[in-house]
């Protein structure tokens, strides 16, 4: 395996097996284990490798890969009705609206369900943008988030 994909590799174990805050924390992990990069590299590293940041506890947050093993239906469930505070549509936009911090989590959770009404989605802190897909029907979207999630809160 080359130097990329060793650096991958040991990116991909280190977010695997801890709760890494920062690039300075996971840049500092790196040098432990002997890989040398730098902030720039790691910062496309996480890209290539879709990393993302979730809210832990204690109203920080930590690195995440994008598909972890063991993901499951009911843990992106979990995820979503752990932020999720209402959403409004407005033609073929739907707002979610999340707890603080929430909107990356839900977002990803989201993404990670493959729902086909939905082309995408744009997370902020606290809001999130959907985007339907341009014959699809608000409410197909609505009764299928229900059938999973259970009862929304829609305003």
């Amino acid at each position: 395996m080359n130097g990329r994909g060793n650096r991958l590799k040991a990116i991909r174990t280190i977010i695997a097996a801890s709760r890494t805050s920062s690039q300075d924390k996971l840049l500092h992990k790196l040098e432990e284990e002997g890989v040398k990069v730098t902030q720039a590299t790691l910062s496309r590293d996480l890209k290539v490798l879709k990393v993302g940041k979730v809210p832990d506890d204690g109203g920080g947050y930590y690195y995440v890969l994008s598909e972890t093993e063991g993901e499951s239906l009911q843990g992106f469930v979990e995820d979503f009705k752990r932020g999720y505070l209402s959403l409004t549509f407005s033609r073929n936009l739907g707002v979610i609206k999340t707890l603080a911090g929430h909107a990356d989590t839900v977002a990803i959770a989201l993404d990670r369900l493959e729902l086909p009404e939905i082309l995408g989605t744009i997370a902020g802190d606290d809001t999130i943008l959907i985007i339907l897909k341009e014959d699809e029907i608000r409410e197909d979207l609505i009764s299928r988030l229900q059938d999973l999630m259970g009862p929304l809160e829609l305003q």
